[in-house]
């Protein structure tokens, strides 16, 4: 009784004085593995100024030299070989299946991540909760405005591929990006398992060049390599000039998670981060740095959201248990076809 009660007194000493997390028994760095555009574009920067304000003694280290998937496939190469750094990563939805596979995170409740509750039960897509929304979107096609008149768009799947549109979209790869995968994903559940082959071989001549991340793909359309990209429903809210194209009325559902990964030696201080990640304050920042909605259902909207945010009339997804028996087979075919044309 006496060794608890002295514990008790620990932990109300450590809250009543705000010692930090680090001076409580785990260590004094916590290192969060992300998508380059969350560091180079997005909120890290508030993030991580923030959190290490309401901890002291703590240093929030991001690491995103690379697209979602590099991060994830980074992780994986860390673990097997023997461990990483890496606390939290923050990644998509389509990376569950993976993360399943090789049992990378664990599973969180509302005691773990108590700003859980604020988050819409229609955002959750791992059951066990072992990657935690923290935004969502739509994946489409964007155009330069300046560059292709309304009546010039493709308007569906098929007229994409009309000669018209030679050398006119840049995309990005499957295999490394999280956009790509899921404009990959788009073309699947629309073509079908059988099909998608045969639409992209058709496609081919219409894309310009396929880049490994969003962030490179969107500088060379920023910059008028071509008049078309893919991107997100909400790019509008970024800049006027550069808006949606829903192909078939669709946009392929994406929602962004976070998890803690397994072998982390600060699991308390992760587990605040993530509380951090959904609070208010952050949430509210995520429409202007993401250009993205939150998933806290309390975070404000910015005013211009009502007009420039677009929420497709057909959103669409494939199964995630789809995605996890099918995924491998995919990616090597599609990158055997934009590689070889066959």
């Amino acid at each position: 009784m006496l060794r608890r009660a002295a514990v008790v007194l620990l932990i109300g000493s450590v809250l009543a004085w705000g010692i930090s997390l680090a001076q409580a028994g785990e260590g004094s760095k916590l290192v969060v593995y992300v998508y380059d555009s969350f560091v180079s574009w997005g909120p890290a920067k508030f993030i991580k100024a923030e959190f290490e304000k309401r901890n002291p003694g703590i240093e929030v280290e991001f690491v995103g030299t690379g697209p979602s998937r590099t991060m994830l496939a980074r992780l994986v190469q860390e673990i097997q070989s023997g461990g990483t750094p890496a606390d939290v990563f923050m990644g998509e939805i389509n990376d569950v299946p993976k993360a399943k596979q090789f049992g990378l995170f664990v599973p969180l409740s509302e005691s773990d991540v108590p700003n859980l509750k604020t988050v819409s039960k229609t955002l959750f897509f791992d059951p066990e909760r072992t990657l935690i929304p923290y935004e969502h979107g739509f994946i489409t096609l964007v155009y330069d405005s300046e560059k292709l008149k309304p009546e010039e768009l493709p308007k569906t799947f098929a007229d994409l591929t009309k000669p018209q549109y030679q050398k006119k979209l840049i995309i990005q790869d499957a295999r490394t990006s999280s956009v790509g995968h899921a404009f990959l994903l788009w073309t699947i559940f629309n073509y079908g398992n059988l099909g998608y082959l045969d639409y992209w071989k058709q496609l081919l001549p219409t894309i310009l060049t396929i880049q490994p991340g969003w962030s490179a793909a969107y500088k060379l359309f920023t910059k008028g390599e071509a008049p078309m990209v893919v991107s997100f429903s909400t790019d509008a809210c970024f800049d006027a000039r550069y808006k949606p194209l829903l192909l078939n009325d669709q946009g392929y559902r994406t929602i962004f998670g976070a998890g803690i990964v397994k072998s982390t030696d600060n699991p308390r201080l992760s587990r605040a981060f993530l509380d951090f990640l959904l609070s208010v304050e952050v949430q509210e920042k995520l429409p202007d740095t993401e250009v993205m909605f939150p998933a806290n259902s309390s975070a404000k909207l910015p005013e211009q959201w009502r007009t420039c945010a677009v929420i497709p009339p057909k959103p669409v997804m494939l199964p995630l248990d789809l995605v996890a028996e099918n995924d491998d087979r995919w990616l090597d075919e599609w990158a055997r076809l934009v590689v070889t044309g066959r």
